[in-house]
């Protein structure tokens, strides 16, 4: 995998690490939150001892629908952090991005965005 390369005139890019095992989603779960029409964010500050970076997570469950509309609703919320993250995330953050019944997979893409960063906002 190659190396984030930083754009031309803004921050230098972040790279984001996806957050795997059970015990981190469980800990962002406790932490800050804020809801948007399209999914919820929670968000954590990790300790001093613990790695550095940006980390998220992404998670779907059976009431999203099917294993069809949870990949669509996670792909999309993949794209969204991939996009946002590394310019309005945190370094020694956790973000953890639930989607919401039905209206993940099908609210537009340009809406998605714009509650990424509204709920980015908020938590910080």
């Amino acid at each position: 995998m190659e190396p984030p390369v930083a754009p031309e005139n803004g921050p230098p890019a972040v790279s984001l690490c996806v957050l795997t095992k059970r015990a981190d989603f469980v800990r962002a779960s406790h932490a800050r939150r804020f809801g948007t029409q399209g999914f919820n964010l929670q968000a954590r500050k990790r300790a001093e001892g613990e790695a550095s970076g940006i980390r998220v997570g992404f998670t779907c469950s059976k009431k999203v629908g099917n294993a069809v509309a949870r990949n669509r609703a996670k792909r999309r919320l993949r794209a969204i952090a991939r996009e946002i993250l590394p310019q309005s995330g945190r370094d020694g953050w956790d973000y953890v991005l639930v989607g919401r019944k039905e209206t993940t997979a099908s609210l537009p893409f340009d809406q998605l965005l714009a509650d990424l960063r509204r709920a980015l906002q908020k938590v910080h």
